[in-house]
């Protein structure tokens, strides 16, 4: 019996694994603003323009693949148990002022709509806080998307 779980639980482990290392630092930075975009329960339409925009943009990529890209990433986030997986694979490849970028990014989308949700303000503190970011690199990224709007 302690077997079975022990096998269990090995074969879970080697899953998210396979799920890391599939993850492009693209995806993981996608999959983040989905669930920021996700988090209210309304998928809508200005903050869906917004991902699409600021893909494209901050990744360099044509409609075609920036759609792919969040079409997969709606599928991830909607599997994912945690953040973990995607901030784990930013943290390896960005510097503290890319991931403050990110942040930003997470940011905009928020407030897309016009209305930042608090449950929008409490997932990007989470993913702030996974991307090792100190509080002042936060709310400095929070003010100026902020002013942005202004």
């Amino acid at each position: 019996m302690i077997a079975k779980i022990s096998a269990f639980f090995q074969s879970l482990n080697e899953n998210q694994q396979s799920i890391v290392e599939e993850v492009s630092v693209e995806m993981a930075c996608t999959v983040l603003l989905c669930e920021v975009m996700r988090a209210d329960g309304h998928l809508d339409q200005q903050e869906q323009a917004s991902l699409h925009r600021m893909i494209s943009q901050h990744f360099s990529l044509n409609p075609e693949e920036v759609t792919q890209l969040i079409n997969r990433a709606l599928s991830l986030s909607e599997e994912a148990t945690d953040f973990h997986q995607f901030t784990s694979k930013v943290n390896r490849n960005y510097s503290a002022k890319q991931k403050t970028e990110i942040v930003c990014l997470l940011w905009q989308l928020a407030i897309a709509d016009g209305k930042i949700a608090s449950i929008e303000e409490h997932i990007i503190r989470r993913i702030a806080d996974l991307l090792h970011l100190k509080h002042g690199e936060y709310i400095t990224a929070k003010n100026s998307v902020k002013k942005l709007k202004q």
